[in-house]
């Protein structure tokens, strides 16, 4: 099992880790919309946050050895079901492969957030 860091991606701000890599599949923590350069999340709309999510989760597939294009699964976090469509319109520009995928609506995100990635994706 390996353990996959990069800088091109915010930090965990936990006790965990950007995502591990076993069996040649990748697990990836969900990233929110931090700028990694910055710290903050600087989008206010879920188009801009979902934008930046999904940066933050390429990079951290990148640093392990595989991208957006080989994503089997992802589990979507969204703070507002209302937003669905135009979280959708983002997400589809970065998964054009459409793996297989949950969205659920929760209370609330770390840092405020509106939306979060995680993702599995084949080596």
């Amino acid at each position: 099992m390996k353990t996959v860091e990069t800088k091109n991606a915010p930090a965990a701000i936990g006790p965990y880790s950007q995502a591990k890599v076993a069996g040649g599949l990748v697990f990836a923590s969900g990233q929110i919309p931090i700028d990694p350069a910055t710290g903050n999340i600087e989008a206010a709309d879920i188009a801009g946050q979902t934008r930046r999510a999904a940066q933050n989760l390429a990079a951290v597939l990148e640093a392990a050895g595989s991208g957006l294009d080989r994503v089997l699964k992802t589990t979507c976090f969204i703070a507002d079901m209302n937003d669905f469509a135009a979280f959708n319109e983002v997400y589809a520009e970065f998964f054009p492969g459409r793996p297989a995928r949950s969205c659920v609506e929760v209370s609330n995100l770390p840092k405020g957030a509106l939306v979060e990635i995680e993702a599995v994706a084949e080596l």
